[in-house]
């Protein structure tokens, strides 16, 4: 008899909270669905790319005979593998699901596919790829002006904090 009340404390307890765990995995569903719409599973090809590209760089430099093409790709698909097995969709999807899920309520995460799924929402899918870039470039090449300035008042910073010398 003594232990119906905490039976009773821990059946009410799970009872209460089998809502809440309903309503994480629905904001769960929510948080893949939407990167899913917003392509998120496919954020590493082109560092797959960049790797096959650096391997095939590595292997015309090595003037290795074309007869050697098999090992090339041997090697270009044992990286791939590496690759999938650190940032593969199904690798990473957990941590970008909790990490959507901690930053955006389930109704955000709703509005979010609702806007996704819109049209202007498929036109900024398309688009921001090319708009991040050239948003990279065109800071990279502002940047560049002010470099030298940088590095004058680095100059300058570290003549002042240097010990003078008698």
């Amino acid at each position: 008899m003594s232990r119906l009340p905490a039976l009773c404390a821990a059946l009410l307890l799970a009872c209460a909270s089998a809502p809440v765990f309903a309503d994480a995995r629905s904001h769960a569903a929510d948080a893949e669905r939407f990167l899913l719409l917003a392509r998120a599973d496919k954020l590493a090809v082109p560092v797959y790319g960049q790797v096959r590209e650096m391997f095939a760089k590595r292997f015309a430099e090595s003037k290795a005979p074309q007869s050697n093409q098999a090992l090339l790709e041997t090697y270009q698909a044992q990286a791939t593998a590496a690759l999938e097995q650190a940032v593969g969709w199904e690798k990473i999807k957990p941590d970008m699901v909790k990490l959507y899920t901690s930053n955006f309520s389930e109704q955000e995460m709703q509005d979010l596919i609702a806007f996704y799924e819109s049209p202007l929402g498929q036109k900024v899918l398309e688009k921001m790829p090319s708009l991040t870039s050239q948003s990279a470039q065109l800071t990279q090449s502002k940047l560049e002006t002010a470099v030298p300035k940088v590095n004058q008042l680095l100059a300058e910073m570290t003549a002042k904090l240097s010990p003078t010398k008698p």
